[in-house]
C-alpha cells in the first residue's frame, strides 16, 4: 500500500471511507449543530470523518502533506487551570487569534446564536517576536452561554 503522504486527498478519502468521490464540506451550522453537538452527547456516526487530535502540539508542517483542510476534535488545554486562557502553543510557535470572535447563527432561527468561530493565524518563534505564516485556523465552539460541556469544534486548518 502507498505512503499516506504520496496519495492525494481523494485517494486517502476513499482509501479511508470507501466512498470515491466523497467531499467532506461542511457549513459552520452543520460542524456546530450536528458535529459538535453529537460528539458531546456521545453519539457515535457511522463513519468518523472528523478525527481527535490536540493540534495545539504539532507546527502546520506536520500535517499530512496534499491536503488544504483537516478537521479535529480538540480538547481544551488551558495554560493556567479552567479560567486561563486557552495554550496554543506548539514546540516551534504559537497561534495567535486575530480580531474578535464571529457569532454562528442558525439559518432557520437568525436571531439565535448557536456558536462560536475564532479565527487564528500560527507564528514561528516565540510571542510576542514571532513571524507570521501564511497557515489559519478557524476554532469553533458552543456560545459560553450554552449548558453544555465546553469543548472546542474540530478546527480547520485552511492554508492561504
Amino acid at each position: 500500500m502507498a505512503d499516506t503522504n504520496e496519495m492525494s486527498s481523494e485517494q486517502q478519502q476513499h482509501q479511508r471511507f470507501g466512498l470515491p468521490g466523497f467531499r467532506f464540506h461542511p457549513t459552520e451550522e452543520e460542524l456546530v449543530e450536528f458535529y459538535l453537538k453529537n460528539m458531546i452527547f456521545g453519539k457515535k456516526l457511522s463513519l468518523d470523518v472528523i478525527g481527535y487530535l490536540n493540534i495545539y502540539r504539532y507546527d502546520p508542517r506536520e500535517l499530512p502533506n496534499g491536503e488544504r483542510e483537516w478537521y479535529f476534535y480538540v480538547p481544551r488545554d488551558r495554560k493556567h487551570g479552567s479560567n486561563g486562557r486557552p495554550n496554543r502553543t506548539t514546540e516551534k510557535g504559537f497561534w495567535k487569534a486575530t480580531g474578535s470572535d464571529r457569532k454562528i447563527w442558525r439559518m432557520s432561527e437568525p436571531k439565535r446564536q448557536i456558536g462560536l468561530r475564532k479565527t487564528l493565524v500560527f507564528y514561528q518563534g516565540r510571542a510576542p517576536r514571532g513571524t507570521k505564516t501564511d497557515w489559519v485556523m478557524n476554532e469553533y465552539r458552543l456560545p459560553d452561554s450554552s449548558p453544555l460541556p465546553k469543548v472546542r469544534l474540530s478546527c480547520r486548518l485552511i492554508i492561504v
